[in-house]
């Protein structure tokens, strides 16, 4: 299991994205369009002023059970073990144990 921290940290982060998503696509958009040099680096400007937690790339996909940062499973939205785990108990509908 993941730290207290680590998990409260993660969910941290993602409120400030949320937060900050409409004024970085703005300025993303305004540094791409800009019609003159300075208007390009004024807008790369303002992005580098926001916070750095409001980067999408900084968020880290985790267990929703217990934090574990390794082994997700994207369409389950848990890692490998925990999937294991609901798996053989059988909370997951149409997923059976493989055998040949």
């Amino acid at each position: 299991m993941a730290s207290q921290a680590k998990i409260a940290a993660d969910a941290r982060r993602r409120v400030t994205v949320a937060r900050y998503a409409s004024r970085r696509a703005e300025l993303k958009q305004a540094a791409r369009t800009a019609a003159t040099l300075e208007e390009r680096m004024e807008a790369q400007r303002a992005l580098a002023r926001l916070p750095r937690d409001a980067s999408p790339v900084r968020l880290r996909n985790r267990d929703s059970t217990d934090g574990r940062p390794r082994g997700y499973l994207r369409k389950a939205g848990v890692s490998r073990v925990r999937f294991r785990e609901l798996a053989h108990a059988g909370f997951l509908p149409g997923i059976t144990k493989s055998s040949w």
